[in-house]
C-alpha cells in the first residue's frame, strides 16, 4: 500500500472545486493564493467580465482564510480588535471591517458574519491566527482557523438570485445586503450571503467541502439558460476596482508585514473613516487615531477618473505646479464607465474634488513606449454601483 503524503509535503492544495475548475480552464492561467492554487482566467477575461456584468459569474474563494470566534468574550475580543462596534451586527448579518496595530495602522480588512450567539467567522485575505491569538489574551474566546472545512462560491451578477430561485433556494426573496441564511441542500447545510466584492448584486454560498463539487453542478444546471460562467481574478480585479474596493498587498501593505513602518496606512488614510467608531470601548489603535484625527492625516486614498483611454499603472500624481504627490495604487479602463479610472494615495491636503491633479503615464505600443500627462478628476464612491445590487427582493433577471 501506498504511504500517505505528508500534509507539509503538498506545496500548494487545491480548493474543493478544483476538478470542476481545472475542467474549466481552458487557458491553463492559474497562481497561487495562500496555500491554494485558483485559476486566472478561464477562457477570455473579457468575456468572462462580461457574463459578471451581463449575467452572472462565479468565483472560487475557498482559499479566503476564515476564523471562528467563539466563547463568552467573543463579542468583546472582536470589539477590542476590530475599529467598528461589533455590537451592531446582529445575529444572521455581515459586517466590513478593519483592524490595526497600537499605532492605528491597519494589519488587514475582513467581514464579520455573526453566526449565532457568542459565534463569529471572521473571514481576511491574509492570515491572521497569530495576531488574533496574541489579541485574545485575558479574553475567554475560542479562536481556530477553519478554511480547509468551508468550501465557498462568490454567485455574483444580474442573474445570480434567479440562479439561486432556480436551485430552490427561497430565503433568496427576503435577504438584504449583508444578510446570511442557512438553507438545506442535498443531505448539508448551505449558507448563502448576500455580500461580495464586486459591487453588483450577487451572493457567497458556503458548504461542507463534501458537497462542493455537487453545489457547482447544481448552479451550472440551474444558471444553464441564464449566462451563468465561471470567473477567475483577472476578471474579478477588474470588478473590484469599478466597485472602489481596495485590496491588501496593493492599494495599502499590512501594518504587520511593513519593513519600511512609514509606508502603511490608517483607516482614516484609506477613506475608511466610516468604520471607526471613537464612541465604543477601547480597541487596538484608538489612541494613535484620535491623534490623527486631532492633528490631520498624511494621506488620502482618492477614486480618479482619469482623461483619455489609458490605464495609469502605478502612475505618479501631480498637482498643478508639478510636485510629486502620490501615486496610482489600481488603475483599468472600465468598459461599464467607458473612462480610465484608478485609485490612487496622495498626500494631504490634496484630493479633495476641486483641486486639478495629472497622472503622468507610460505605456507601450509594439515596442514603442509613450508618455503622457491626463488630468484627472476626484470622485466620490463608488465608479460603478448598479441600482440592482441594493434591492429587495432582487431582480429576477
Amino acid at each position: 500500500m501506498r504511504a500517505p503524503r505528508e500534509h507539509y509535503l503538498e506545496v500548494v492544495k487545491t480548493t474543493p472545486f478544483h476538478r470542476r475548475t481545472q475542467a474549466a480552464n481552458h487557458l491553463n492561467l492559474w497562481h497561487r493564493w495562500r496555500d491554494y492554487t485558483v485559476a486566472d482566467a478561464y477562457f477570455d477575461v473579457a468575456l468572462e467580465y462580461t457574463a459578471l456584468r451581463n449575467a452572472c459569474a462565479v468565483f472560487d474563494i475557498s482559499p479566503m482564510t476564515k476564523h471562528r470566534i467563539s466563547g463568552p468574550d467573543a463579542l468583546a475580543f472582536l470589539n477590542r480588535l476590530v475599529t467598528r462596534d461589533v455590537s451592531r451586527i446582529r445575529e444572521g448579518r455581515v459586517g466590513y471591517c478593519v483592524w490595526c496595530d497600537d499605532r492605528g495602522q491597519v494589519i488587514d480588512d475582513g467581514t464579520i458574519f455573526h453566526l449565532g450567539h457568542n459565534d463569529y467567522r471572521l473571514c481576511s485575505q491574509e492570515r491572521q491566527l497569530d495576531w488574533l491569538l496574541r489579541s485574545a489574551l485575558g479574553f475567554d474566546v475560542s479562536i481556530r482557523e477553519e478554511t480547509a472545512e468551508v468550501a465557498a462560491l462568490a454567485l455574483q451578477g444580474p442573474t445570480s438570485a434567479a440562479v439561486l430561485r432556480a436551485l430552490g433556494v427561497s430565503a433568496v426573496e427576503s435577504q438584504t445586503p449583508f444578510s446570511l441564511r442557512v438553507v438545506p441542500f442535498e443531505g448539508s447545510s448551505l449558507m448563502v450571503s448576500r455580500t461580495g466584492f464586486t459591487g453588483d448584486l450577487g451572493y457567497e454560498l458556503w458548504i461542507p467541502p463534501t458537497h462542493a463539487e455537487r453545489l457547482w453542478d447544481a448552479l451550472f444546471e440551474a444558471g444553464m439558460h441564464v449566462g451563468i460562467k465561471p470567473m477567475g481574478t483577472h476578471a474579478l480585479e477588474m470588478a473590484r476596482i469599478e466597485a472602489g474596493f481596495i485590496q491588501a498587498g496593493v492599494d495599502f501593505l499590512p501594518a504587520d508585514r511593513a519593513i519600511r513602518t512609514d509606508r502603511t496606512r490608517s483607516p482614516l488614510e484609506l477613506d475608511l473613516g466610516w468604520l471607526v467608531d471613537f464612541n465604543k470601548d477601547h480597541f487596538t489603535g484608538r489612541a494613535a487615531l484620535l491623534a490623527e484625527r486631532a492633528q490631520g492625516s498624511r494621506y488620502r486614498l482618492v477614486r480618479l477618473d482619469v482623461e483619455g483611454n489609458k490605464p495609469a499603472k502605478d502612475a505618479y500624481i501631480y498637482d498643478d505646479r508639478r510636485r510629486v504627490i502620490g501615486a496610482v495604487t489600481s488603475s483599468m479602463w472600465s468598459p461599464m464607465c467607458k473612462a480610465s479610472i484608478a485609485l490612487a494615495s496622495v498626500q494631504m491636503p490634496w484630493g479633495d474634488p476641486q483641486d486639478t491633479l495629472w497622472a503622468e503615464i507610460y505605456y507601450q505600443k509594439e515596442l514603442k513606449w509613450s508618455r503622457s500627462n491626463m488630468r484627472c478628476q476626484v470622485m466620490s464612491g463608488a465608479f460603478y454601483e448598479p441600482a440592482r445590487r441594493k434591492i429587495t427582493p432582487p431582480p429576477n433577471v
